[in-house]
């Protein structure tokens, strides 16, 4: 069966870094489930495509053929012949974008074919970079050769900000990244994924996680997108339905009323889900 050929409005969003800089756990954040099996080691996967739906998962070959997957044994897909896994569902942020989960860029095992072929389908980038550290080389450089239309499309998060104890040491590094990528992203944000992930009911500690900034900007930028390719269809890929912009209604911990802000009218008012800790939370410790 060929891949369908669909247009509407809603952008996909690449997760892309190094190995282990947190891109599936951003996912999980974002999905606020875990869509993707925990024993599945991400050097074995190709690049996932998460939409919303009830589809039956399936891989899709390098002519655009489908064939049905177990979502159990995703490693199975065959690299040299896959272009990506599509996986569906009924989750709120992806009534508003896809995500597409991509391999390590630095992962020795696996070509930079597997997600090369695949950038062209993103309209816009959530880059993770391990704080410790922030924007390697190796990173600038893959960086520099995607292309330019994704600058101002794409927001860098510096993962596992908490393992910088020093607030100083923390300003130092963000300073110093954003000054080395000034004009290639929309911003650059610290972000702890692990206290944003696990924190439930603590307004103050969520926030300080960086979650709640980096969800403003998540609003912004999807919203971005949303109207561009509502303004140039063309440039939007194959995906499924025709649901307009509405922001997804991700729910942080209650901020405190004394705390509160007038944003009955701010667009870019956005929180991350809430998400349970699971077998995702475990993961999690084993990458850190």
């Amino acid at each position: 069966m060929r891949e369908p050929s669909n247009k509407n409005s809603k952008p996909c969003i690449a997760l892309m870094g190094e190995f282990s800089a947190g891109k599936s756990t951003l996912a999980n954040l974002l999905i606020g489930s875990d869509p993707l099996p925990v024993q599945v080691i991400a050097t074995q996967l190709p690049p996932v495509w998460i939409s919303y739906g009830d589809e039956a998962p399936y891989r899709s070959d390098l002519e655009g053929n489908q064939y049905p997957v177990d979502v159990d044994n995703l490693a199975e897909a065959p690299l040299e012949d896959t272009a990506y896994i599509r996986i569906f569902c009924n989750e709120d942020i992806l009534m508003q974008c896809d995500l597409l989960d991509m391999p390590g860029i630095s992962d020795p095992n696996m070509s930079s074919e597997v997600w090369q072929r695949m950038i062209s389908k993103a309209n816009g980038v959530l880059w993770c970079s391990h704080a410790t550290q922030a924007w390697r080389q190796s990173e600038a450089a893959v960086w520099a050769d995607l292309p330019d239309e994704l600058y101002d499309r794409s927001l860098l998060l510096l993962t596992r900000i908490d393992k910088i104890t020093s607030d100083r040491d923390r300003q130092k590094i963000v300073k110093r990244v954003r000054k080395e990528t000034q004009g290639q992203f929309l911003d650059c944000l610290p972000i702890s994924l692990l206290q944003a992930t696990g924190e439930q009911d603590d307004y103050e500690t969520w926030a300080k996680s960086g979650a709640e900034e980096f969800a403003k900007k998540l609003a912004e930028l999807l919203q971005k997108l949303s109207s561009d390719l509502a303004t140039h269809p063309q440039e939007t890929s194959e995906r499924d339905g025709t649901r307009p912009l509405k922001l997804p209604a991700f729910e942080g911990p209650d901020k405190p009323a004394e705390a509160a802000e007038v944003i009955d009218d701010a667009p870019s008012r956005i929180m991350p889900r809430r998400v349970i800790a699971t077998s995702s939370e475990q993961r999690l410790r084993n990458e850190s």
